[in-house]
């Protein structure tokens, strides 16, 4: 469909809803049944009073909700950043830019090739406007926190007049424990539709949401499968978990493959509800090439590679050679020296050992005054 026939078929459904005379069964039935999400937006707007033609403000919220906002979503921030840069890259040739929100649709950070000096873009890539439905009408940003599902919206689609200039796709942004927590943004203005979009901004999304889920403190990674599956990418299931076996996060996919983990919000899950087989197992294959053939209690199986996690930044490491006791001993001796500041005498009663013991193991002379 050409653009101007787009928006002539936008212009018509437009009329027909907002023409009292008509009712939304009526123009969906003229042939746009398949968005009816974007009429049920439209209706929610003029039941708060709203028509199309009303100027759109583009508030900003309360400084000190957007202080608690920014960190409360610190993670979320952290954890999106580096996808947010790669996609605004991606799309800055075809003069689109990225937005993220957090949970209610208010601007947490940017990216791309924003024109500050086009009050159009300057109006909505600011930190702290509010772009929910409430505030700015129909938009993707709204719709996509209102349907949990992402969206594309061209021009016309948007309620308000104001805002028919801007073209976007957003997805929903699911947190560790599967409830949403923010959204992402693909917005153009004046520009050509491109409804693939909506792909890729939910690919990024997916992104973000299994930097989520590797972000929470765990001490075991499970990337799940199906066994026919290649594992590796973005499809992936991810699961962390503590080292008493609970699930401490899990993403998307992982929650689509074992439904009981939509309760996690909710409810503490232990990985032996989900896999029929002993959770200490799951530990044992940490780091080994071949993915686990792990039964689930629905008769189906999974294939499981295992990761353990070391250091704040919990990235997945493979499992580590047992270290001989006399290492161990002597790590811990440099690290109480560490912790005294130097001093080896506090450090060897810290230790229980002589100083003469704890010189020795650091490969130190003993002090000629020393007895």
């Amino acid at each position: 469909m050409s653009d101007s026939i787009r928006h002539q078929h936008i212009a018509q459904v437009r009329r027909a809803l907002l023409d009292e005379t008509r009712s939304a069964t009526d123009a969906l039935v003229d042939g746009w049944f398949d968005r009816a999400w974007i009429t049920n937006s439209w209706l929610r707007c003029l039941a708060q009073g709203h028509r199309p033609e009303q100027r759109v403000g583009f508030d900003l919220v309360p400084a000190n909700a957007l202080r608690h906002a920014k960190d409360e979503y610190q993670t979320l921030l952290t954890a999106a950043r580096p996808e947010l840069e790669r996609l605004a890259s991606a799309v800055a040739p075809i003069h689109y830019f990225a937005i993220l929100t957090d949970a209610a649709g208010t601007v947490i950070d940017t990216a791309g090739a924003i024109d500050h000096a086009d009050q159009r873009a300057d109006a909505i890539a600011r930190i702290g406007v509010d772009l929910s439905e409430r505030s700015i009408g129909t938009s993707a940003i709204g719709s996509a926190l209102g349907e949990l599902q992402p969206v594309w919206l061209h021009r016309g689609e948007h309620f308000f007049v104001d805002t028919s200039v801007y073209s976007c796709a957003g997805a929903p942004i699911f947190g560790p424990q599967g409830l949403c927590v923010g959204m992402l943004d693909l917005t153009g203005i004046e520009v050509a539709e491109r409804p693939e979009l909506k792909h890729r901004v939910a690919h990024s999304a997916r992104l973000i949401e299994n930097a989520l889920t590797l972000a929470m403190p765990h001490r075991l990674a499970l990337r799940l499968n199906w066994p026919d599956e290649v594992s590796g990418g973005e499809s992936d299931g991810l699961i962390c978990l503590d080292a008493d076996g609970m699930i401490v996060s899990s993403n998307t996919s992982a929650r689509q493959m074992l439904p009981a983990l939509q309760t996690l919000a909710r409810t503490p899950i232990h990985a032996s509800e989900l896999f029929a087989l002993p959770w200490p197992t799951l530990f044992d294959q940490t780091g080994r090439t071949t993915p686990l053939d792990a039964p689930l209690w629905s008769g189906l199986r999974l294939h499981l590679r295992v990761h353990a996690v070391h250091g704040a930044n919990n990235q997945p490491m493979p499992r580590a050679a047992p270290r001989a006791l006399k290492a161990l001993e002597t790590e811990m001796i440099h690290q109480a020296v560490r912790q005294t500041g130097g001093n080896v005498a506090e450090a060897a009663r810290t230790l229980g050992l002589s100083r003469a013991t704890v010189y020795r193991r650091l490969n130190l002379g003993m002090p000629k005054d020393s007895s």
